[in-house]
């Protein structure tokens, strides 16, 4: 049985990762210091799985908290790598904050895995490392344009880290994910994005303006070259990404894989921001108040995936459309907030 580390893993997308992994078979070790996350949120995995995970509380950033790890599982075969600060809008804000976090806990834990001979790491980055690209939908092979964010610069200088940690003669295989926009929630509804304070992502404030927890929901900008003027993005269901790690750890154990290779995880669909409010109105009594505000820095007008690489390779095809993904996160907000 593989054994599997995953950073970040009470997190929204490490969560739903270690209930699809403990759900196929492996053992799941989770660390995290709830800087965006809760501890409920093991509590969750454990009801869904109906599995004790180990946790780990502690912080990246001091690499003896890794190395405990290692050496307490001494069997550890793939680092799945999500802890990370992620909001686009305060890492403009607050640059330091992002490349001190972001950047730090990655040079620690490949500092480790070659001290422990740990083989296989998969990477959470972002579809914010292509910029503003000048065609679409983007592949693999896209030229990158300079980061619009401090987030997205910190994702390409961790894939340039890891190429080049690897490149230098570090036997450790490794995969680049790069998400495009993870929304939705467990199927079953009792595991979703739960943000702290005040959501930066779209899908959990139009959740909270559904159920009268935010007054309404601000929309960044209806002037951009778009159909309806808001700004694009390719949303993809976080089981479905969830997914894609499980079958990136399978084209891992093939002994003619890549030492390291790079991924759009993505369905390839292209939704507005009124695309989406439009969706989650289908699952209300009455549409969702919002309001046209001015753009927010670092956001890029429009962007989606080209995932064929993804599909011919790793054999990973996402199951959820648009609508699946508001509904399940209206679902899950309900019943969190007990309204359902």
């Amino acid at each position: 049985m593989n054994k599997v580390l995953v950073t970040g893993g009470a997190g929204y997308i490490g969560s739903h990762t270690a209930i699809e992994l403990i759900k196929k078979g492996y053992e799941v070790i989770i660390v995290d210091n709830f800087s965006n996350s809760e501890p409920s949120s093991l509590d969750r995995i454990k009801k869904i799985t109906r599995k004790d995970v180990p946790f780990i509380f502690g912080d990246l950033k001091d690499r003896n908290v890794i190395s405990k790890i290692f050496e307490s599982f001494n069997d550890i075969d793939t680092v799945i790598h999500f802890a990370a600060f992620k909001a686009v809008g305060e890492s403009v804000a607050e640059p330091l904050k992002y490349y001190n976090n972001n950047i730090l806990s990655l040079i620690n834990l490949l500092y480790s895995m070659k001290q422990y001979n740990v083989p296989n790491l998969i990477f959470s980055s972002s579809c914010t490392v292509y910029g503003q690209p000048d065609e679409l939908p983007v592949t693999e092979d896209t030229p990158l344009k300079p980061a619009s964010s401090p987030y997205g610069n910190t994702k390409k200088i961790s894939e340039d880290i890891i190429t080049d940690f690897i490149n230098s003669g570090n036997y450790i295989k490794s995969i680049i994910l790069r998400y495009f926009n993870p929304v939705g929630a467990d199927i079953s509804g009792d595991n979703g994005e739960l943000p702290q304070g005040i959501p930066n992502n779209l899908l959990p404030y139009i959740t909270q303006t559904a159920l009268g927890i935010r007054e309404c929901l601000n929309v960044y900008g209806n002037d951009y070259d778009t159909h309806d003027g808001t700004a694009i993005r390719d949303y993809i269901h976080v089981s479905d990404l969830a997914n894609a790690h499980i079958d990136s750890m399978r084209y891992l154990s093939n002994k003619s894989a890549p030492f390291c290779d790079i991924f759009n995880i993505g369905t390839g669909e292209g939704y507005s921001v009124l695309d989406v409010i439009n969706s989650i109105n289908k699952f209300l009594d009455r549409p969702l108040p919002y309001k046209i505000v001015n753009r927010r820095p670092g956001d890029v007008e429009k962007i989606w995936a080209d995932n064929t690489k993804a599909k011919n390779t790793l054999n990973w095809f996402p199951k959820f459309n648009l609508d699946d993904m508001t509904s399940s996160s209206l679902n899950w907000e309900k019943k969190f907030r007990g309204t359902l």
